[in-house]
């Protein structure tokens, strides 16, 4: 089995969005079990998929990452086609198809390449870190809109009885707040990166 020896490793949050929200990408650093949100860029609205993916593989041939990160993109509604560009793309990186739900509980892993999470998890366990000081947000052009989306997400219980956590109905997008959590959700997840991740792609 290949064990990556290396401290630092990054991990790319991707959400994506449709025409009236932002797609938007997060690098996270981790140090040992540390988290620094080192990377934030929201996409103009109506973006193609396209040139997301393009944008991805720029971010991740970077010298740093390319073979020390994880891709987790969010594969609910459109993402599927996404997905599968990024895979054809090449990243050099292992990859998540990561399903956010609004249910209860969670399925498959990291290591099969596919994954349901239920948002409230997704969103509850990155609010705990900050909390924690587990993780920080860096000198990063969009971090002041990330923690004002951070302070919108709100829980709210639907018709069904079920919490939903997010910023829906606050007048904010949740789109930078997504992405970050993905990438956390991935780096406090089991598997590997890096020199697996490419023999996998």
């Amino acid at each position: 089995m290949y064990t990556d020896k290396r401290k630092t490793m990054y991990f790319l949050g991707l959400d994506l969005g449709q025409k009236r929200d932002y797609s938007a990408v997060a690098v996270v650093e981790r140090v040992n079990e540390k988290l620094m949100v080192r990377y934030l860029q929201r996409m103009p609205l109506g973006t193609p998929y396209p040139a997301v993916v393009a944008r991805v593989r720029e971010i991740v041939l970077n010298d740093a990452l390319y073979g020390n990160c994880c891709v987790a993109v969010d594969a609910t509604g459109v993402g599927a086609p996404v997905v599968d560009m990024l895979r054809a793309a090449r990243l050099g990186c292992a990859l998540t198809a990561v399903t956010i739900t609004g249910g209860e509980k969670g399925s498959g892993s990291v290591w099969s390449g596919n994954a349901s999470v239920p948002k409230r998890d997704l969103m509850a366990e990155m609010l705990v870190l900050l909390e924690k000081g587990q993780m920080k947000i860096g000198a990063t052009g969009e971090g002041r809109r990330l923690v004002r989306e951070l302070k919108d997400v709100k829980a709210a219980m639907n018709g069904q009885g079920k919490v939903r956590l997010g910023a829906e109905g606050n007048g904010e997008h949740d789109d930078l707040a997504i992405a970050v959590a993905l990438a956390c959700w991935r780096a406090k997840g089991k598997g590997s990166c890096g020199e697996m991740g490419r023999r996998l792609l």
